[in-house]
């Protein structure tokens, strides 16, 4: 066999491995890979300080009880719920009995009042004398008719989910650059990657974060501070009760069924505490075939345009964003 051939074979095999892992696993393909062959979260984040935003349910939740299985690290949790941030501690603490109480600090937060920021992050750095992670998870999302949505929506939607988010981090920010050290992990979606029907003010919020921190990777790439952006697709949490509508003042105020095709808090939240701990730019978590159609939309966006029609056509893109199962509500439109 030439050259040539041995080149083509172990491409087609290169490309099958690929194929298989987008289509058989819950994350990209490096994620994937960094949950087995990189640094696992109970190593990443030993001796860590990490402050979670939006920590009193859904991904937020789900990464601080993950968080709380790895030995050594300490932990802030923020909300404006400090009820629910109290049973989110006890949790851990009753899932870890050797964890000391007082690695956990309760830090009630609303992220839309810009003046409680910078006192915030003293009493992080009064408690623990330093912080190397936050995570910036609060935010709420969205469903209405794009044509339908009123301006005072866009623009809440906004300060909640990019401008208090962006202060936030600038003010962390500054003092990572005289720690001379920190890592910024930013908890985007798949809506920040494929604009998602039915969601227009929550979409461009999501894109508008990858371009705030794209654009400060490319300025501090040699400052020693890391940036994550993670892309989750659907998962369980109580977002559709908060989510907004098209009118200001109205929540969705919808449960999740059983059946919807969603990936678990927790799943979620270890995968992101993986693409931290290993330093990725950006990280995709998803059940199929999400993830397959970001890397369509990502690297092949012409078939992905076709490929939307026809999902549009079929009604399979809204089903799909809903987070149906699509076999039920097929038989139920039946």
């Amino acid at each position: 066999m030439d050259l040539c051939s041995v080149l083509c074979v172990l491409l087609i095999v290169f490309f099958s491995v690929c194929l298989a892992i987008i289509c058989l696993s819950d994350s990209d393909i490096i994620t994937f890979l960094s949950c087995y062959l990189g640094k696992q979260p109970v190593d990443a984040f030993k001796d860590s300080v990490v402050w979670i935003t939006g920590a009193s349910s859904g991904i937020g939740e789900g990464i601080t009880k993950e968080l709380s299985k790895c030995e050594g690290s300490k932990i802030v949790i923020s909300a404006r719920r400090e009820d629910e941030l109290k049973r989110v501690k006890a949790d851990c603490l009753a899932a870890n009995p050797s964890r000391n109480q007082n690695s956990i600090l309760i830090l009630p937060l609303d992220m839309t009042n810009y003046a409680s920021h910078e006192p915030a992050l003293k009493k992080v750095l009064q408690t623990f004398g330093k912080l190397d992670v936050l995570v910036s998870n609060a935010g709420r999302s969205q469903r209405a008719k794009w044509h339908e949505i009123e301006q005072e929506v866009d623009k809440q939607l906004f300060d909640l989910n990019v401008f208090s988010l962006v202060n936030m981090n600038r003010i962390v920010l500054r003092h990572f650059f005289e720690a001379g050290k920190g890592h910024l992990a930013v908890i985007s979606s798949i809506a920040g990657k494929i604009g998602a029907p039915n969601s227009g003010s929550y979409t461009g919020s999501k894109f508008a974060l990858h371009g705030y921190f794209e654009s400060l990777r490319n300025e501090i790439r040699n400052r020693n501070i890391g940036i994550t952006m993670i892309c989750p697709g659907p998962v369980f949490s109580s977002v559709l009760k908060e989510a907004f509508t098209s009118k200001i003042n109205q929540k969705v105020d919808q449960d999740h069924s059983p059946s919807d095709k969603r990936m678990t808090p927790e799943r979620c939240g270890f995968l992101s505490l993986v693409a931290i701990g290993n330093q990725l730019e950006e990280s995709w978590c998803s059940p199929f075939p999400i993830i397959f159609l970001t890397y369509l939309s990502a690297y092949q966006p012409y078939i992905f345009s076709k490929l939307s029609q026809l999902m549009h056509s079929t009604g399979y893109f809204t089903k799909l964003r809903d987070n149906k199962n699509i076999t039920e509500l097929t038989n139920k439109e039946n």
